[in-house]
């Protein structure tokens, strides 16, 4: 077994651990079920990865983010580690390719979502593969007191009983409260409790809250005040759009990201924010997941985060270099009431959810019975006008619908087209001979992606084709839809819509199984936490670090340089001019008893603040202290 160290210096480039990540990779290696919790960048990966190149066989890793696995994935192959992906839209065949590949192949991860495990075609291909070590990504999800469960995450404990005694799970995390920690354990059942929580105290990053009636404007002025990078959060998308042309418009470098660009343009977009050459990107909160860069000095949001959880995330973006940056949220007096509106307005009821369902399987063709695991592209805007439906409410009934385990809705993301030749070499030979018409786009192929078309899906590129053959990227797409029908190759088109994926047979509407106490119990625990996020702006008393820490059970004291904090400081200063300046209007008329001193000031502080007031006047040379006795210097 290969050396932990060792494996981070070989695919990482680093000489030690971070704090706590060699603790948990310890913990790992030796067998015990571990929770990790690290805050936002602290390299949670690293925690399952290490241990899973020391160990011989395969890593079974469950997340619910399609743009986090793929992320993950690229991160691993550019390091020359063979990884996978398993996610909705894929093709039967292409899942087919993969399981095989991770049962006869070198695959040392595997990603999957949650509702994978499950599947028939999964469970079998699954007891041939040798399974080391099992991790949960966002392991917040399988809690019902986290916000944002996913009941699909409740079968990891199911699953985990095939495989052999003794396989270890690894659960990260970046946010969760102690209720939600004892659930994860408890959930997965862990051989006995064992959790490693790095404090989420973040010592280099000033939290504050801004009201204003004028968001710009106070926009303006902070990013003028703080040089270096920064991300601006908004909720909608032409709100990023009027925000960043605003923001240009004031002579400040800025773009705007979102899920409705192009895939180019969102690279292009991210691309030039990460290599500095766009200072601000304004986006929806989707931005940022899976990217690490660590020298953003202002994260600011223009409307309140939904959960502390989200906000702590988003928010720990900034300042991941160890230097000061700041998190500000900037609100207007009405933004918490209207807060808690929206979160309720999340909520659709039972009867508009079912008919949104029915809405759905209409507009797929869908009978009772069907399409479990079929994928489709979700058009929400031509969905809704077809069936004349408030898009808000039926993206939200989706959305509910998914966490109650009926779908799996992925966000728009670009997915290249592939290809996989199903024939061998001298199949293909023969067909080539009688079959001229396409021999030109098989040669094509063979020559920009090579003999791995016969073992594995490639992503290929129709343009690039089409200017070889001279041709169009339509023409090119057409025959290739044919070869697919001729069975010499299987063709998977790109994707650029939102994928909903259906996790189960389709119901019959209206006795659509909806767990209601559950629903009831959701709906209210969310707006609870909706309202502990209004109460964190509102609450301009107490250090705004503490307030973030105590909602995840942590004590702690305060931070010294969130909005509050500098706010206590300056009145302290005013305070401690005036009491100097009152302690030398007292001494005028000679010595005094230092306790009779405090006694006579008209401005009132404590007496261990006097003392340390009176020591250090005596260091400045501005009064002597002698038993007892302060007397005016020169008096």
């Amino acid at each position: 077994m290969s050396q932990p160290l060792e494996i981070l210096n070989k695919y990482w480039g680093f000489q030690t651990f971070r704090p706590m990540q060699d603790e948990i990779v310890d913990s790992v290696l030796a067998g015990h079920d571990t929770l990790a919790l690290l805050p936002t960048g602290g390299g949670k990966s690293v925690c399952f990865q290490v241990p899973a190149l020391c160990k011989e066989g395969l890593c079974l890793v469950v997340s619910p983010l399609i743009a986090l696995m793929r992320d993950q994935v690229e991160q691993l192959r550019a390091k020359g580690i063979r990884a996978e992906a398993l996610y909705s839209g894929m093709s039967r065949r292409q899942i087919d390719t993969i399981l095989d590949n991770c049962r006869f192949g070198d695959v040392k991860f595997l990603y999957v979502s949650p509702e994978r495990l499950k599947t028939e075609l999964f469970l079998a291909r699954s007891e041939d593969m040798n399974i080391s070590l099992l991790a949960i990504d966002e392991a917040h999800c399988i809690s019902q007191w986290g916000y944002d469960f996913r009941p699909p995450y409740l079968e990891i404990a199911e699953f985990r009983q095939r495989l052999p005694e003794g396989v270890p799970v690894i659960a990260l995390t970046a946010t969760a409260t102690e209720e939600v920690q004892s659930d994860i354990m408890e959930r997965l059942e862990f051989r006995g409790k064992n959790a490693f929580r790095k404090s989420f105290a973040r010592d280099n990053l000033s939290y504050s809250v801004r009201v204003t009636d004028d968001k710009e404007g106070k926009l303006v002025e902070i990013l003028k005040k703080v040089p270096g990078t920064a991300v601006v959060y908004a909720r909608t998308r032409k709100r990023c759009q009027d925000i960043a042309q605003w923001l240009r418009r004031q002579g400040i470098q800025a773009d705007y990201y979102h899920a409705g660009l192009h895939p180019d343009s969102r690279a292009t977009k991210q691309e030039d924010w990460i290599k500095n050459r766009c200072r601000v990107i304004v986006a929806t909160n989707a931005f940022g997941m899976g990217i690490d860069k660590p020298d953003v000095r202002v994260v600011a949001h223009l409307d309140i985060p939904d959960t502390p959880e989200a906000y702590y995330q988003e928010a720990g973006r900034a300042g991941r270099d160890g230097k000061k940056a700041f998190a500000v949220i900037i609100i207007d007096e009405n933004d918490p009431k209207k807060a808690i509106e929206r979160i309720e307005k999340n909520f659709p009821t039972l009867n508009e959810m079912r008919h949104v369902y029915q809405c759905l399987a209409n507009h797929y063709k869908l009978a009772i019975g069907s399409g479990e695991f079929n994928s489709f592209d979700f058009d929400l805007p031509n969905f809704s006008k077809k069936y004349g439906l408030n898009p808000l409410l039926a993206y939200n009934s989706v959305k509910k619908l998914a966490e109650e385990g009926y779908f799996e809705l992925s966000e728009s993301f670009h997915e290249p087209s592939k290809v996989n030749i199903k024939v061998d070499n001298r199949r293909l030979y023969e067909f080539r001979l009688f079959s001229s018409d396409y021999d030109a786009i098989i040669q094509a192929l063979l020559r920009f992606y090579g003999g791995e078309l016969f073992g594995n899906y490639k992503r290929i590129s129709e343009s690039n084709l089409a200017t070889a053959l001279e041709t169009s990227p339509d023409t090119v797409a057409k025959i290739l839809r044919t070869l697919q029908q001729m069975e010499i190759l299987d063709y998977d088109e790109r994707k650029d819509m939102p994928q909903l994926t259906y996790l189960e047979s389709r119901h019959n509407a209206s006795n659509l199984p909806i767990d209601v106490k559950r629903y009831e119990e959701r709906k209210e625990l969310i707006i609870g936490k909706a309202q502990a996020m209004a109460d964190y702006t509102t609450n301009d008393k107490e250090c705004r670090t503490r307030q973030l820490l105590a909602y995840f059970g942590e004590e702690y004291e305060r931070c010294g340089v969130c909005d509050v904090c500098v706010s206590e400081k300056k009145i302290s200063t005013e305070k401690l001019k005036q009491i100097r300046h009152d302690i030398l209007l007292l001494l005028r008329s000679g010595q005094r008893e230092a306790k009779n001193l405090h006694d006579a000031l008209p401005t009132s502080v404590d007496i261990a603040t006097f003392a340390e007031i009176v020591r250090e006047m005596a260091e400045d040379g501005q009064v002597r202290l002698e038993d007892g006795m302060v007397t005016a210097m020169g008096k």
